[in-house]
């Protein structure tokens, strides 16, 4: 009996090892499923900076900086749910300025909530302003009041491969950090952002070579309706490119503004219900404009050069530059229910159903999202209840 027991005991005692066996294979094979996801989403990420890039390699370099430090304060869900706070913007721009040191260098007090709350942070010797006299020659201070809590020295040109991005043709980086395409339509109109209170559209310009089924389209013009407002950034028709020809119109309300070269080189609106600025970051063909309480954007003008041409097989006449504009979005404020082309990536839990990996994730969306004009708020799913104002001469 004794011996009968002692099988007994021994039978138990594998037992109870081979499922101790079990449950740790269990928990390595979840850990190998979750790092083979990480990979994937790294290679992924890695595509999404190649393609459409054109050839740009400093912008690769610099852009991938900005990307990974995106991606580590926000890690994509987060940032969706952070809509207009800072978060998948790829920073928290909630702060009062300080007076600066006696050696120049500017100081931000942080407001937003979290690690950084309450600290001051001082622009580095390197960049002591955030916005240099020197747009061009000079780097400005950007201060992040998110969880990395730092300064950075940057020029302020739109980064393509960022958040909020809209570039090449059209090429997005949406809210949640994922790249995809949206074609529209040649002389076509859609809504980029809608929501309560904001409303931003884009108009499309294109051509169609012989023997292809869509239209080659890039955006040339961005409305940006709020309140009773809109603000219109556009880039001009040109037949042969000259970098030292500024080659951007805006207008206010309708009517042309001019955005001085020198001294604070900006244009403010006598409004006072919001501010508005149309600031120069460039000699020519490179602005930032900020419409307070809802949006910053930095824009700048570019061609379609002679190589980009024939690399794409284009087919341009060679009497239009067809230039564009290329362009980074920082949203505050948006609500959870936004749309828009680009807007929709901003909503809380937003799934892209883009194809992830491919060459060229392709989003559709016309019918959606299509305006009558450039200044008009209506489309099937726009959300903005300001007045018409119509069409718009650009």
């Amino acid at each position: 009996m004794d011996k009968m027991k002692s099988y007994v005991f021994v039978a138990l005692f594998v037992v109870l090892i081979a499922t101790e066996g079990i449950f740790v294979q269990g928990n390595d094979s979840g850990n190998d499923n979750g790092n083979k996801g990480n990979n994937n989403g790294n290679e992924n990420n890695g595509n999404s900076k190649g393609n459409g890039n054109h050839g740009d390699k400093k912008g690769n370099n610099n852009d991938g900086n900005d990307n990974g430090n995106g991606n580590k304060g926000g890690n994509n869900g987060n940032g969706n749910n952070g809509n207009g706070k800072g978060k998948g913007n790829g920073g928290n721009t909630d702060y009062d300025d300080l007076s600066p040191l006696g050696s120049g260098e500017e100081r931000a007090h942080c407001k937003a909530k979290g690690y950084c709350n309450n600290k001051i942070l001082v622009c580095p010797a390197q960049c002591p302003e955030k916005k240099p006299k020197k747009n061009k020659k000079h780097k400005a201070c950007f201060v992040d009041c998110s969880s990395k809590c730092e300064v950075t020295c940057k020029h302020r040109k739109p980064n393509c491969n960022g958040y909020g991005s809209l570039c090449y043709d059209p090429r997005f980086v949406g809210g949640d950090g994922v790249m995809f395409y949206f074609h529209g339509a040649k002389g076509g109109n859609f809504a980029i952002v809608s929501d309560d209170n904001l409303q931003i559209n884009a108009h499309f310009i294109g051509s169609r070579p012989q023997g292809r089924t869509r239209d080659f389209t890039w955006v040339q013009a961005l409305s940006v309706m709020f309140d009773s407002h809109n603000l219109i950034i556009a880039a001009n028709k040109v037949s042969n490119w000259d970098d030292n020809v500024d080659s951007l119109t805006a207008r206010f309300d309708g009517e042309a503004i001019d955005i001085p070269a020198d001294g604070e080189a900006e244009w403010r609106s006598n409004s006072e219900e919001r501010q508005v600025i149309v600031e120069r970051t460039d000699e020519t063909n490179a602005v930032k404009v900020i419409v307070a309480g809802l949006v910053e954007m930095d824009i700048k003008v570019r061609p379609i050069g002679k190589q980009e041409n024939e690399v794409h097989h284009y087919q341009l006449p060679h009497n239009d530059a067809f230039a564009h504009l290329e362009t980074q979005f920082r949203f505050k404020n948006l609500t959870d229910l936004v749309e828009g082309v680009l807007g929709k990536t901003y909503r809380p839990g937003y799934v892209s159903p883009v194809k992830i990996g491919v060459p060229m994730p392709m989003t559709g969306g016309e019918d959606k999202y299509q305006t009558p004009s450039l200044l008009s708020p209506f489309c099937r799913l726009c959300r903005f209840q300001g007045p018409s104002t119509g069409m718009a001469t650009i």
